[in-house]
Order: C-alpha cells, then sequence, then structure tokens
C-alpha cells in the first residue's frame, strides 16, 4: 500500500507494449507499515496485545481488533471484558510522527529519482510532457489528435497509465505512435520509477517528444513528480468550472491548463472566465488553451505552444 495517498500503489504494477502477453510483473518497492483494515487513518502501528478488546483514544477515532500487536503513546482508556483501566506510557508508544516520516521518505525517494529522469531526458533532448486530469476529461483523445496531427514532423513517444486494460495502448498505436502502457494494479498514479522502466522498454530516441498520461485522478498524480518538463492539466466544460477550487494541488503543480470540449459551451452550465479566475487564484502562471478535440477548434495554438516547447530544448 502506498502510505502517502493510501492506495494499493505497487501491487501488481505491469508494464507491456501493445501485443504482448502479461507474463510477468515489474515489482516495485514500498515501504508498508500496515497490515489490516480499519477506520482510521493512521497509518504506522505496531500493535502487541493477544486478547479481543475495544479501546478509545483521546484523539477521536475508537476501533477494535482481534489478535494483533499494538503500540502507543497517548494517553487512553481501554475496556476488556466488562472492566476498564486507564494507561498513560504503559507500554504504549503511538507515534503519529511516523506517517509523516513514511510519506516525506516516499516523496523523497520517487523526487531523486524523478531528478534523474530528467536528466536523462535533457541530456537526450527529450521533450516530457506529464499529462493529467480526471477520467474522461479527453487526455488520450487530445494524444491521438495531436500524433495524427504532428506525427509526420515530430517523434512521438507515449507512456500511457491506468489500473488495468490496454485499451489506451491500443488506441495510441494505432494512432501511429511508439507505445507502452504501465498498468498500476490498485494503484492510483504513476511514480518516477514506473516511468523510468517504460522509457527503458520504449527505448525513447533523442530529439523526441515523451507523452506520459497519468492515471485519471486529480488528487495523488499531483504529488508525484515523473522528471517531465511541464505538466499539463485538462479539464473539459462538463465537469463544472469550479474543477480548479476543489483540486487545488493538481493546478498549483502543473504549467498548463488545457480546457476541452468547448463544442459542448453551448448545452452545459459552465462559465469559461470564472474557470479561469479559479485556476489563477490557486497559480497564477498557468497558461491556458481552450479547444474542442472533437472539431479542432483551438488546437492549433496547443501544437504551436508545442512546437516552441521543442524548440526551447
Amino acid at each position: 500500500m502506498c502510505d502517502t495517498c493510501g492506495c494499493g500503489h505497487g501491487d501488481g504494477v505491469t508494464i507491456r507494449k501493445p501485443g504482448e502477453k502479461n507474463n510477468g510483473e515489474h515489482n516495485h518497492e514500498h515501504i508498508h507499515t500496515h497490515s489490516h483494515d480499519h477506520d482510521h487513518k493512521d497509518k504506522t502501528h505496531a500493535h502487541e496485545h493477544t486478547h479481543h478488546h475495544s479501546h478509545t483514544h483521546d484523539h477521536d477515532h475508537s476501533h477494535e481488533h482481534g489478535v494483533y500487536t499494538h503500540t502507543h503513546d497517548n494517553d487512553h482508556h481501554h475496556h476488556h471484558e466488562g472492566h476498564a483501566h486507564d494507561h498513560h506510557h504503559a507500554n504504549h508508544n503511538h507515534s503519529h510522527g511516523k506517517e509523516i516520516e513514511v510519506e516525506q521518505d516516499i516523496l523523497g525517494k520517487n523526487n531523486l529519482l524523478a531528478e534523474r529522469n530528467r536528466g536523462y531526458f535533457e541530456a537526450k533532448n527529450i521533450l516530457a510532457l506529464n499529462l493529467v486530469s480526471s477520467p474522461g476529461s479527453g487526455k488520450t483523445s487530445l494524444l491521438e489528435r495531436t500524433i495524427k496531427d504532428l506525427g509526420k514532423e515530430i517523434k512521438f513517444y507515449v507512456i500511457e497509465g491506468d489500473q488495468q486494460t490496454m485499451n489506451d495502448a491500443n488506441r495510441i498505436d494505432k494512432a501511429g505512435a511508439p507505445v507502452v502502457q504501465i498498468n498500476t494494479g490498485n494503484g492510483c498514479h504513476l511514480d518516477s520509477d514506473m516511468v523510468n522502466k517504460a522509457v527503458k522498454e520504449l527505448e525513447v530516441e533523442n530529439n523526441s517528444v515523451l507523452m506520459i498520461e497519468n492515471v485519471g485522478n486529480l488528487i495523488c498524480p499531483s504529488l508525484f513528480d515523473l522528471g517531465e518538463a511541464a505538466r499539463v492539466v485538462i479539464m473539459s466544460v462538463t465537469e463544472g468550472d469550479d474543477k480548479p477550487i476543489k483540486y487545488p494541488t493538481m493546478f498549483q503543480s502543473s504549467d498548463i491548463c488545457i480546457i476541452n470540449k468547448t463544442d459542448l459551451l453551448p448545452y452545459v452550465d459552465f462559465d469559461m472566465e470564472k474557470a479561469k479566475q479559479y485556476a489563477m487564484q490557486v497559480n497564477h502562471h498557468l497558461q491556458f488553451f481552450e479547444l474542442s478535440i472533437k472539431t479542432g477548434e483551438g488546437m492549433e495554438t496547443w501544437y504551436e505552444w508545442l512546437k516552441e516547447k521543442i524548440k526551447e530544448k
């Protein structure tokens, strides 16, 4: 389990090209400090009791366990088989600080490898873009159209991230770009280690563009640097104009904001200016592209930005 966001990160991760059989798994090492389920958010517990009991804590959560081991530092009350007693530091050493340490450790390791990825991309003159959005905003469609329209003048490579299926990788393959699919299993985001392995599988050439389509999720992917040169967040007019302030971390960490499905504006309650104002509240450096992948309206401005970004490399 990923102790940063709580997903089943690293469990059953596979990296495949279209047409390849799922013969093996690419495993990733992650810190696991939690081996059972209960309803509170603490993730770093060591337990040491062998009898069934329930207990309540001063920090506002309660749970029941069967056989387990438990250590706590907090003052709390235990109720055992009809009697109650108080403990104060009596063989209980519960440290909430460990949760923060584990999260920092995971992100620190991820960021270290992300910088290595970034250095590799820069050395080979590869423009790496991290595409993020909610499910259904149009990430894969954007890649398909971009590859079809610019594929003759720009060499594209694509990493697709989804929990399951090869569907998106197959679509990109048909569009004409080399692609690998990362299936994250129970994980809800890509990390720099997955990208590092996928790049080796893809054999990305010098002077090219690497498009990384992250798992459809506006929360967890915002925390994980992949080594990209820019992060592109995509939202659609069907999602509501307050998306940027509902999920501020993703918009804070992005460089580009694409607002897709503008062809549907006459049919939905969406205020374009309000959406951009909300986004600017959390990140005043954002650059916006309003477009419709379906009709092609506004795609030229996206293409111009992409070509200019390549020249900067």
